[in-house]
């Protein structure tokens, strides 16, 4: 058996990664003979809607697309079809440009069966006009909006045409709201909700959806204040969810808004869009040729069955039906699932993993196998070396938009970086690489050390010392690091995950013997942070580079002495 464990572990890691980046998790393209969601349906509009520029600078191109929509929405036996105009708006206010334009919105209502008169409304929103003009380092483009928002507008109107099949269950009604000038700070949502109010007042739920590239998995990346009900309908409903709570943390921070932070304040909702990547958003190469089937289809098979479920319940009649005061922290596995925690419920399971691994780590130290000089040394020694990964991490970031000629924000938003994906995974490979070449020199020296003994099994047991000192060590620095976000800002899954995995394959390990459960807990660890770290490295972009490595870095420094006392020789003391 022993022989077979570095092809055990290998195999781990590898079907953790292949599961994490979607080779088997997201759905497949659907046909446009499919009964439920279509891509391919849904690739038609978005090849009708972005074959022109349509930007605010674009009246003439930016009407064919309105009308196009609103030409679809009535063939689709919308029972109203409403346009909504703001003349003479300017915008974007900066110094680079500066356009004049009327912003019309379209909005279509779909009535349930049976109006009571007081109806509770779903609202589909997504945004047709594209990215006005943007300097580059070499030109000046312009979008042809087809992921920004082709991919909403497409999405919506499939999500329309499925739910319609169920009409005669509705017990609420569907609105669609297209909006105009959304790249000009949102005015087209703002025009609406300032000048005509009564359009949402019967809206319940509101989904939002976007795109931030052509590629990758749809991300819930935000939810309205008060989430926990709509949490619970998207995790009962929603297929493959790809969500986490830190990301509307993170995104509060970010200079960058959508239609839905006009409103999320006053309707529960849920924003979508993909992540990937920076170099097609807003720029020439968001077209139709860069688009990507697999993307759209899994907007759908989060947005359709979560529609449906809030249209044909009667339990969502009343539209304050998702109000709450209470958030819930939620995050998303590969293949496991969507794992969702009240505010109080996750403070309670991580204060247990904290008891649990307070008690571990003194049962090592009673046991022999630890010595707390060497856990507190190791920990410091890991710190110091994960600041460097975060300084050089930037250094890196830096000199890739030096050679782009593109501007460089530190833990900022880059674009202009050809290259940049290239250079942020080589870099994780390169800091991955030197971390395991740095444990196993340490690793020789702690054996080396043993020379002089008459003990054969001193070499073994200085190797299961050095492993343990280790693992502890950054346990404990994840341990700290996890109390302290908790307790400031309740979310902490970074640190917190890895240090439940490697906590609960060591008492495992212990109760039973069996050393499986080490690479188990690997697995584990890479399902979610190889999940998590692209949807971080895509949303930050190498701006963040520093930031990511550093995670990164921690993980690494969690794997390796898993990994160590997996496959070494040495016997369990």
């Amino acid at each position: 058996m022993k022989r077979f464990r570095p092809l055990i572990l290998a195999a781990i890691i590898i079907m953790a990664g292949l599961l994490a980046y979607g080779l088997w998790t997201l759905p497949a393209p659907q046909p446009a003979g499919s009964e439920g969601f279509s891509s391919e349906r849904a690739m038609l509009d978005i090849q009708a809607i972005s074959g022109k520029h349509h930007s605010v600078a674009h009246a003439a191109e930016r009407a064919e697309v309105r009308e196009y929509l609103a030409g679809r929405l009535k063939g689709l036996g919308a029972d109203t079809v409403r346009f909504f105009r703001y003349d003479s708006l300017s915008g974007p206010e900066n110094k680079h440009v500066s356009y004049t334009f009327d912003a019309v919105n379209v909005l279509a209502e779909f009535a349930p069966p049976a109006s009571g008169g007081n109806d509770s409304y779903l609202m589909l929103v997504a945004h047709y006009d594209s990215r006005y003009s943007q300097p580059m380092p070499k030109d000046t483009v312009w979008s042809f909006g087809a992921a920004d928002d082709g991919y909403g507008l497409a999405v919506a109107l499939e999500t329309v045409s499925r739910v319609l099949s169920l009409r005669n269950e509705w017990k609420q009604g569907l609105k669609v709201l297209f909006t105009d000038a959304e790249e000009v700070g949102m005015m087209g949502m703002k025009a609406i909700r300032e000048n005509d109010s009564d359009v949402f007042s019967d809206v319940g739920l509101l989904i939002n959806i976007e795109a931030r590239g052509p590629w990758g998995p749809a991300l819930l990346f935000e939810t309205s204040p008060g989430n926990s009900r709509v949490v619970d309908l998207y995790k009962n409903n929603a297929k493959y969810p790809y969500t986490y709570s830190l990301t509307s943390v993170v995104y509060n921070f970010m200079p960058n808004f959508t239609d839905f932070t006009v409103v999320k304040d006053e309707i529960p909702g849920m924003n979508f869009s993909t992540v990937a990547d920076i170099n097609h958003y807003h720029t020439d190469l968001d077209n139709f040729g860069n688009t990507s089937e697999r993307s759209v289809q899994h907007y759908g098979a989060q947005i359709l069955p979560v529609a449906e479920a809030y249209l044909t319940a009667s339990e969502y009649s009343d539209r304050t039906s998702f109000e709450s005061e209470n958030d819930s922290t939620y995050f998303t596995v590969p293949l496991l699932g969507l794992f969702v925690f009240s505010k109080t419920g996750y403070l309670i399971s991580n204060i247990a993993l904290f008891v649990i691994f307070l008690m571990l780590a003194a049962f090592e130290v009673l046991r022999g196998r630890l010595k707390l000089s060497g856990v507190f040394k190791n920990a410091g020694l890991v710190l110091l070396s994960a600041v460097v990964v975060l300084l050089l991490g930037e250094a890196v970031a830096f000199i890739c938009a030096l050679a782009a000629g593109a501007g460089f924000k530190l833990f900022g938003i880059v674009a202009g970086i050809p290259f940049d994906n290239a250079a942020m995974l080589s870099f994780i490979v390169l800091i991955s690489a030197v971390s395991a070449s740095i444990y196993w020199a340490g690793r020789g020296r702690a054996i080396r050390r043993t020379s002089g003994s008459m003990r054969s099994s001193a070499p073994a047991t200085a190797a299961s010392k050095y492993a343990y000192n280790m693992l502890y060590g950054v346990l404990c620095l994840d341990f700290m690091l996890s109390a302290v976000l908790v307790f400031a800002l309740g979310e902490n899954l970074m640190f917190a995950i890895p240090l439940f995995c490697a906590a609960a394959a060591m008492v495992l390990y212990h109760a039973t013997g069996l050393r499986m459960w080490l690479p188990l807990a690997i697995g584990l660890m890479l399902l979610h942070a190889f999940s998590f770290l692209y949807a971080l490295a895509m949303a930050l972009t190498i701006g963040a580079l520093g930031a990511v490595a550093m995670i990164a870095f921690l993980d690494i420094m969690v794997i390796l002495p898993m990994a160590d006392l997996y496959l070494a020789n040495f016997k369990k003391r």
